[in-house]
């Protein structure tokens, strides 16, 4: 197998990049320091945009200016896949190969860092490790579509990324579980996350899961019948046809995510026999944001890190610490556009306390899919109506439930956690009082729980803490502000209009 060494770099400003797919992401480091990471979906409004925007690129530059140039991909390597696949038109579209694409920019690539590569280096980097296994799941980046690495740096300062095992396109968990997302009438490389909410209202069923493996699976790890790069709309269950109803979607959605569950941990398991020795996991890649399936690995491997941005766009990151060759001073995910300004402790503590639910857009933007206090939607989470009302606000499935921001040293009276520390919603865990807490429990009684202290957002942590005060709740309903299909709100303005065609009253 592959091995990719890497030595800290003398050229210390870089300017890493993703884009041409889904979530077009910008992150620059000075040394070990990072700068400013964003995603221009949330400047064009367009959400999982797969173009740069050049508004993302005139905030980064605000922060400092670059010498290199890193893109995430090899880009006739991916080429050479998208022929294989007959993907002519992208093949032979030269106009999308980033050399040509950044010249609009000003921008000209200095190095090209292997898709998996990059989720490696951003999981290992940002990581308290100095050796690892690396285990990378998603669902295509070139060719490779699970890996499992050996990361270590040495006496000297390099780092050696040895890739110990693959699995190549077709063959891919995430395609997999994309083409469920579709079957079940969803939005595939989007809506992956509500079939996993989905799956608690479902029954598991040992005949149905089979059906299912013998339908798409072969007896290797992460190995399938058939390319479902294209889907499977013409599929359907013998054992359990599809009548049109919730149940159907729902009982489908708990056995996928099952098979899913295992598979992940076959591979982690076969990553441990490889590597006996070695205690501590990094792991990256679209598939490591089904938190749930986080939670199982998290018993089982407790020296696990996954960086709270572990899919496509969390590799502009990672392409450029590769470029760097140093572990990344990582302190939070607060990485993006800057509202500057106080906190709105007060305004918003007395509107969560008249019952109002109220939205806050302060400070910089977090670095990743979840909002995590400055880009939040809050309300109480002990009222019965709660998830109902901000469900419709964000205009979403009722059945979808909310994550709890909890102060972190209340954390594990309230929950049964996986973790010492959730501090970017990366887990789940049983609630031990769900009927005091009925807006941020799931019907299966688990919350998506965010902890916070001081260190990770002290803001944060004073307006759940003054609340707590008042009220002895020590936590908070915390969901992102943004409405299903949309962006989170990003900058002053986005918060104001959020504020005057939902009706919520936004602080900032």
């Amino acid at each position: 197998m592959k091995c990719y060494i890497t030595k800290p770099n003398q050229n210390k400003r870089i300017l890493g990049l993703t884009g041409l797919n889904h979530d077009a992401t910008a992150a620059l480091i000075h040394d070990t320091d990072i700068r400013f990471a964003g995603h221009s979906e949330r400047n064009s409004e367009i959400k999982n945009d797969e173009l740069l925007n050049p508004q993302l690129l005139s905030q980064l530059r605000r922060y400092g200016d670059w010498d290199t140039v890193v893109w995430f991909e090899q880009p006739w390597l991916k080429k050479s896949r998208q022929l294989w696949a007959g993907q002519t038109q992208d093949t032979f579209t030269l106009q999308n190969l980033p050399s040509k694409y950044l010249k609009q920019f000003n921008l000209k690539p200095n190095h090209y860092i292997s898709h998996h590569l990059s989720h490696a280096s951003a999981a290992y980097f940002t990581s308290p490790y100095r050796e690892s296994i690396g285990v990378m799941i998603d669902a295509i980046g070139e060719w490779d579509t699970t890996t499992i690495w050996h990361i270590r740096t040495n006496h000297n300062g390099e780092t050696q990324f040895k890739k110990l095992w693959n699995r190549q396109y077709p063959h891919s968990l995430g395609l997999w579980y994309s083409a469920m997302t579709q079957r079940l009438g969803l939005k595939p490389q989007e809506d992956e996350y509500i079939l996993m909410g989905m799956a608690g209202w479902g029954t598991l069923d040992t005949t149905l899961q089979k059906e299912i493996r013998d339908e798409f699976f072969n007896e290797g790890i992460v190995e399938f019948k058939q390319n479902l790069h294209r889907g499977c709309m013409d599929w359907n269950p013998k054992c359990y046809p599809d009548d049109g109803s919730d149940k159907w979607k729902f009982d489908i959605a708990a056995n996928v995510q099952a098979i899913c569950e295992e598979e992940i941990l076959k591979v982690f398991e076969l990553a441990q026999s490889m590597l006996p020795n070695i205690d501590n996991f990094v792991y990256g890649g679209g598939v490591a944001l089904n938190c749930v399936a986080n939670s199982l690995l998290a018993r089982r491997y407790p020296n696990i890190w996954i960086i709270p941005n572990p899919g496509d766009g969390g590799s502009s990151l990672g392409s450029a610490a590769f470029v760097l060759g140093e572990h990344l001073d990582w302190n939070n995910t607060f990485l993006g556009y800057e509202i500057k300004g106080d906190y709105p402790t007060e305004q918003t503590l007395k509107g969560l306390l008249n019952g109002e639910i109220v939205g806050v857009a302060s400070g910089r933007a977090e670095f990743g899919p979840r909002a995590l206090g400055n880009r939040s939607l809050l309300a109480d989470p002990r009222g019965d109506d709660i998830k109902d009302k901000v469900n419709k606000i964000k205009k979403r499935q009722e059945f979808r439930p909310f994550a709890p921001a909890v102060l972190e040293e209340h954390a594990h009276k309230i929950f049964d956690m996986p973790v010492r520390k959730s501090q970017y919603m990366q887990f789940v865990a049983d609630c031990k009082r769900p009927d005091l807490y009925p807006a941020i429990c799931h019907i299966d009684n688990t919350s998506r729980v965010q902890t916070v202290s001081k260190d990770d957002n002290p803001n944060f942590y004073n307006l759940i803490n003054e609340f707590y005060k008042k009220t002895g709740c020590p936590m908070l309903l915390n969901t992102s502000l943004n409405i299903k299909g949309m962006p989170i709100v990003n900058t002053h303005n986005d918060g104001i209009e959020f504020e005057k065609k939902y009706k919520v009253k936004v602080y900032g």
